[in-house]
């Protein structure tokens, strides 16, 4: 498990290293000289989609900063902020219903997941609208109980409709999440991060155990 963070956002890297520091490493990184890059690229422990506008430089750094396990690919891809347009765990992900059929299955290959083609709430833009852990997912406040049954059958992990930072339906703009935390907009009120700790299952994670695993594991995939 890794996180990248964007070079210049100083104040989310003082609350991810201070959270997350002892326990993952914090990459500091850029693609395409932004540092928006949650939403220019999208990854799982298995690998790390990055659009075409990366340069070189970016890319070797980042690979550099990843474990041999987790493959880092460039994709020449049209819809380039692909964060947006995909959706993923470490088993299933979530595209755009126009993503073209070479990027569909090098992101299979590289996250080694399985690929479905969808909308959420009639949004084509499936990585703005919902978020996906292994425990559990969140779509756009609008999507219907069917709607919620086929996907969560789909993904085979419970959803529930929500919102972050105060009623905002673009829920990946305002929170990311691992198997067992969360970080979410200064603006979330409780009652969000009520249904955000239940439909992720943070209350029952035991971070510990887990990541004092992963990061044994990752140190040694790393020198």
């Amino acid at each position: 498990m890794y996180t990248l963070i964007g070079r210049r956002s100083y104040t989310r890297i003082i609350v991810f290293e201070a959270e997350l520091s002892e326990t993952i490493p914090v990459i500091h990184a850029s693609i395409a000289g932004c540092r928006i890059i949650g939403r220019l690229c999208v990854g799982n422990r298995n690998g790390l989609l990055v659009p075409n506008t990366t340069t070189d430089i970016e890319l070797q750094h980042i690979r550099n900063s990843l474990p041999d396990s987790a493959k880092v690919q460039r994709v020449e891809e049209r819809l380039s902020a692909l964060g947006n347009v995909i959706a993923c765990n470490d088993y299933v992900a979530l595209v755009h219903p126009d993503l073209d059929r070479e990027t569909e299955e090098i992101l299979a290959d590289t996250l080694k997941v399985e690929v479905f083609r969808q909308t959420i709430a009639s949004n084509v833009l499936v990585g703005s609208y919902s978020v996906l852990s292994n425990q559990g997912g969140m779509v756009h406040p609008k999507t219907s109980i069917q709607d919620q049954d086929e996907l969560s059958s789909l993904l085979q992990v419970p959803l529930a409709a929500g919102t972050v930072n105060r009623g905002s339906n673009v829920i990946a703009a305002g929170m990311v999440v691992n198997d067992w935390v969360s970080f979410c907009g200064m603006e979330t009120t409780s009652t969000e991060l009520s249904v955000i700790e239940n439909v992720f299952k943070l209350n029952e994670a035991n971070p510990a155990a887990i990541t004092s695993s992963m990061r044994a594991s990752l140190i040694e995939s790393m020198s």
